[in-house]
């Protein structure tokens, strides 16, 4: 798992627009939460959406419907984190190729999220972005530079 690496592997090559978040060519999903109050449910509620008119629910297999339990947990994760952390969230997006998922949240937020180390089970918050570690094949950091915020994604692969 990476904290350190803006993109994960096969994203953009040097050629790519720097000041772009990494995009899939597959099913595309965009949620503005700028402004929006409730934020966490309408983001679960709009991932849960976008599973659902891809297929991933209602859930065939169990190992489907842990798959999608997943992403939606870590839309929640992502979400709630930049609404602690980061002046709230600005945007949801959901991107997926058919092998992999990509999450992204972007915020305003100078800092930089990070796992709590070493991770105690039994204390109160700081959870969120060790779930992600556990729950993803990667996730990451891009910042604009000159630009105030940031974009927090995750990936996650797709379920046979």
């Amino acid at each position: 798992m990476s904290t350190t690496r803006p993109l994960s592997p096969g994203d953009r090559g040097p050629e790519a627009d720097a000041a772009a978040p990494a995009r899939s060519d597959g099913q595309v999903r965009r949620l503005s939460l700028d402004g929006a109050s409730g934020v966490v449910p309408l983001a679960r509620d709009f991932a849960r959406q976008a599973l659902h008119d891809w297929g991933w629910l209602p859930a065939a297999t169990a190992d489907r419907r842990a798959a999608a339990e997943d992403v939606l947990l870590v839309v929640s994760e992502l979400v709630t984190n930049a609404c602690l952390h980061a002046e709230g969230a600005d945007e949801l997006w959901i991107g997926c190729d058919g092998k992999v998922l990509r999450l992204e949240v972007s915020d305003r937020g100078a800092g930089q999220p990070t796992p709590r180390t070493p991770h105690r089970a039994g204390r109160p918050g700081g959870h969120g972005m060790f779930i992600v570690q556990r729950l993803c094949l990667d996730w990451g950091v891009v910042r604009t530079p000159g630009e105030a915020g940031k974009t927090v994604w995750a990936e996650l692969g797709v379920p046979a």
